[in-house]
């Protein structure tokens, strides 16, 4: 059981604090949990009967570790517990959407659109252009114009909506209701909004109105702003400031996370780019030399060092996480950890990547565990192949990717006209070996267990002789929803049950990566965990290892330098948002931080300005 938390004298005047609050603070400075104690003494001492806390952070990681947290907490009744309601920002937004959207012009009956679908619905813009690299500023203005028609009519024509959209509509919902906006204080008097930092102006549009009827607890990090890239303003509190005059609280000298060693301060350091210490206890920076084979034979070594540590001497359910600046850098790192170089073993791991192409890749694999209607199955096969081709880069598909779903199209066309005319398909056509793959998929025979069904047919496409086929077998590894206890596995056991088949596999499989979407009841993260930098925000392990890039040199000379830290390891440009990202990443460990970077050019931001 954990001990009763002892606060400092800072968390026990925010326990005694009335109004609208405002905490700022660093990582593992204690701002979650005074939160969470904050919660319950509402709970228990102001809250309205029928009415609930409510807790919102923009990552289901973070709200997973909030739940266990409470949970776990002794100092929290079960009647308390209850009365505190944790829930995302989008999900909590899709809520107040799905009931009372029509007031907007939206449809009655609304539905999420997913990334991935949404990259599909909007694929036939993209193709119109260049990659973004080769698109003027007009170009650029012009596409994203499009692009946004599309989802808004997507959303009121359809009644598909994106998650890019769920803030603005709420915001005109509740500024254009002041009956809404006292029903959802009614509901939810009080609010505590984690990572407020990084709040775009449409979510900060829904903030202000929150805040006119409900208390407002806002948690942030000014120095954790890791998401620019999606709207997030430096001068977001100063807006909180001006709108609602909250009561302030700093624990920013407060570290509860890494106790007992400098990772915290190492971190801060990296944000002045002073270094106060020749050495820092947790933080250890080991080099490699610029080449593949020597970089991830470190990367391992160091991996399975950490992990004997962790063995030896860590919690029962203890974590590592391996982070890498890029998404292709978690795919390599992924891979080289399967397939070791030399007599390195293998490690066992899950990796985080970037759920587009595993989704609409298990899209196909559920297609084909449905029995054949009729003619129109291998057309509706080829719509999902060429729908994957469209959306597994999300939101930057590739020219590659773009051309491969319009060939898919042309060859599916030509092999109908020419069974229309009595011919053959050409032998050369790409169509031949998808359609071998495909015949050999549907000659399967399903059993009725999901897990070895799904299984059956990954391996036919991973065996046949269509690389595009190969391809969507290797994505689909990365789909985690089959393990036992989960809805997926239970729903299509279900669908086998009632029908002695699977006819409803896709509509099953679609709406379970729906779900998964809004879930919050996520298992904490244990063992080795490989992610990028971005993805590690709300998140923290026992131990973390991170790993960058390295140059390629010719004759001494660097000639490119991608998947750094720094863009090209460069100090030509602005540092501050990446010193921002390495500094978030390093502070996810408690116990000890290592840093792997290429021995003849280390990471920028280790070195003094």
């Amino acid at each position: 059981m954990p001990a009763v938390v002892d606060l400092t004298p800072t968390q026990k005047e925010i326990m005694e604090a009335g109004g609208h609050l405002l905490i700022t603070g660093g990582p593992g400075s204690g701002k979650t949990t005074v939160s969470i104690l904050k919660a319950a003494k509402i709970a228990r001492e102001s809250l309205p009967a029928e009415s609930r806390v409510l807790f919102l952070s923009f990552a289901r990681a973070t709200v997973s570790r909030v739940l266990e947290a409470i949970d776990e907490e002794r100092q929290i009744s079960a009647a308390e517990k209850k009365r505190i309601e944790v829930d995302t920002y989008h999900s909590f937004f899709w809520r107040i959407l799905k009931a009372h959207g029509y007031l907007v012009g939206l449809p009655r009956r609304l539905y999420l659109l997913t990334p991935p679908s949404e990259a599909v619905a909007l694929s036939a813009i993209r193709s119109g252009y260049k990659a973004a690299s080769k698109l003027s500023d007009a170009q650029k203005a012009e596409k994203l114009q499009r692009e946004n028609e599309e989802r808004s009519r997507l959303a009121h024509e359809e009644g598909r909506v994106c998650f890019d959209l769920f803030a603005s509509f709420v915001g005109k919902l509740l500024h254009g209701s002041d009956r809404l906006r006292k029903l959802l204080a009614t509901v939810s008097p009080f609010i505590i909004l984690d990572e407020f930092q990084d709040t775009n102006a449409s979510q900060w549009h829904v903030v202000r109105a929150l805040g006119l009827h409900s208390t407002l607890i806002a948690l942030a990090d000014p120095e954790q702003r890791i998401f620019d890239f999606i709207g997030a303003d430096p001068a977001r509190l100063g807006h909180f400031r001006d709108d609602f005059e909250p009561r302030e609280f700093d624990l920013k000298a407060e570290n509860h996370r890494s106790k007992g060693t400098d990772i915290t301060l190492f971190g801060n350091d990296v944000l002045k780019g002073k270094f106060a210490a020749n050495t820092y206890n947790g933080i250890e920076v080991c080099t490699f030399p610029s080449n593949p084979n020597q970089a991830y034979t470190v990367l391992t070594t160091q991996t399975l060092q950490a992990r004997k540590r962790l063995l030896a001497h860590g919690p029962k359910n203890w974590s590592l996480g391996v982070l890498v600046p890029t998404k292709k850098m978690t795919r390599q790192v992924s891979d080289n950890f399967r397939t070791p170089l030399g007599t390195l073993p293998r490690i066992t791991h899950s990796a985080a990547v970037d759920m587009d192409a595993p989704i609409l890749a298990a899209e196909i694999v559920a297609f084909l565990m449905q029995p054949s209607a009729d003619h129109a199955h291998l057309r509706d096969f080829v719509e999902l192949l060429c729908s994957y081709f469209h959306g597994k880069g999300g939101a930057a598909p590739s020219q590659t990717s773009l051309k491969e779903a319009k060939g898919i199209r042309s060859a599916y066309e030509k092999t109908v006209c020419a069974a229309g005319a009595g011919k053959p398909t050409l032998k050369k056509s790409i169509f031949v070996t998808i359609t071998s793959v495909y015949q050999a998929a549907r000659m399967l025979s399903m059993t009725g267990n999901p897990d070895s069904d799904w299984l059956a047919v990954r391996d036919v496409l991973y065996k046949g002789m269509c690389p595009r086929l190969k391809e969507i077998a290797n994505e689909v590894r990365n789909v985690r929803l089959l393990e036992r206890g989960t809805q997926l596995r239970q729903a299509l056991s279900q669908d086998w049950r009632d029908n002695g088949a699977y006819p409803n596999a896709l509509a099953i499989t679609r709406q379970a990566f729906i779900q998964e979407h809004f879930a919050t009841a996520h298992r904490a993260e244990t063992g080795i965990v490989v992610m990028n930098m971005h993805k590690a925000k709300g998140k923290q392990f026992d131990e973390v290892i991170i790993f960058e890039g390295w140059p390629f040199l010719r004759k001494g000379v660097i000639m490119s330098n991608t998947d750094r830290i720094v863009r090209a390891n460069s100090r030509d440009q602005n540092l501050s948002q990446a010193r921002q990202n390495f500094r978030v990443s390093i502070t996810r460990a408690k116990r000890r931080t290592t840093i792997l970077t290429p021995k003849d050019d280390p990471c920028v931001l280790l070195l003094e300005e």
